[in-house]
């Protein structure tokens, strides 16, 4: 049983909640607002998944037309944010939209990805919030701490750490931090509402994105995502592409394994042959998977990090 009981109550509560009209017709399977027929002025939008669960969906200024999602949790003790946006003022917008949810702080930010079009806009968040991260997440953060460009926002760096393999609850919340293997950063984080039976992927799962590998652990997030399949719930929410309904999610998560392990063997294939990496993108056959969000920007950087694996090259 899903959070809504089936894909009418879906459209029924996604209308509600963004004032759009739904039909029960299947979505044209894309993660480009423009393909599926939305124009910006949809976005941001809120997405009830459960009670005091929702789902935020929001432009990426970077990227174009792809969102930038987030999981917000209404709890007795504060609010619990998965993931942030990548600029201040987007983040402010999303800080205003959790108000209009609740009177209750947010208490808790999980930094899933510290990628900066999930970390960028992290200062407007309230500096009364505790911060978690990976340990490895938290040094790269640090590490950028210091702004490059005039103006540019402050860098927050979480302080509250969540080991390799480890799972931290969050006390009076009834969420779960969890460090379930490397993927997309290295320092990958779920979040998980077991009551809810509701998953917060971040950015180990793409909702129909051509897998973006430039900084990815290829054989190990294969392993993450068949870890995340395993998983007793219902709900896996991406950190980019649409949130839609929730059986949709599970196939295109499990596509999404797919997409990686075709990466991964055309890259071995290439690679046996002696394909340079320069010529390497124009020969490799990803068959259905071009047709992807963003693949011709990601196929490039997606095989030089299987050639780096394949060459025992793969940072630490």
């Amino acid at each position: 049983m899903t959070a809504y009981g089936g894909w009418a109550a879906w459209c029924l509560a996604l209308s509600v909640v963004t004032g759009t009209v739904m039909s029960a017709q299947a979505q044209r399977r894309t993660a480009d607002i423009t393909e599926r027929g939305l124009s910006p002025s949809a976005f941001p939008r809120t997405t009830r998944l459960a009670d005091n669960v929702y789902a935020y969906e929001q432009i990426d200024p970077t990227k174009g037309n792809v969102t930038v999602n987030n999981l917000i949790v209404i709890t007795p003790v504060g609010v619990v944010v998965a993931d942030g946006q990548g600029t201040v003022e987007n983040t402010r917008r999303l800080v205003a939209e959790i108000a209009a949810l609740t009177d209750r702080p947010i208490t808790h930010v999980i930094v899933a990805s510290e990628h900066r079009d999930h970390t960028g806009g992290n200062s407007a968040f309230p500096a009364s919030a505790t911060f978690y991260a990976s340990p490895v997440s938290a040094e790269r953060l640090r590490q950028g701490a210091q702004p490059t460009r005039p103006g540019a926002p402050p860098v927050v760096v979480p302080t509250a750490l969540v080991a390799q393999g480890a799972s931290v609850a969050l006390p009076g919340t009834g969420v779960q931090v969890r460090s379930i293997g490397r993927a997309h950063t290295g320092g990958d984080l779920v979040v998980v509402l077991p009551a809810q039976r509701i998953v917060w992927a971040s950015e180990v799962f793409l909702n129909r994105i051509f897998p973006s590998m430039a900084n990815s652990y290829p054989t190990e997030w294969v392993a993450t995502l068949r870890a995340l399949e395993a998983m007793d719930a219902d709900v896996f929410v991406p950190a980019h592409g649409f949130v839609d309904r929730p059986a949709l999610l599970k196939e295109e998560m499990r596509h999404y394994r797919l997409a990686i392990e075709r990466v991964i063997s055309e890259a071995r294939r290439l690679h046996a042959a002696g394909v340079s990496l320069s010529e390497a993108p124009a020969r490799a056959d990803l068959g259905e998977f071009r047709a992807w969000t963003r693949y011709d920007s990601n196929i490039g950087p997606a095989l030089a990090r299987v050639y780096q694996e394949i060459e025992g090259t793969l940072p630490e």
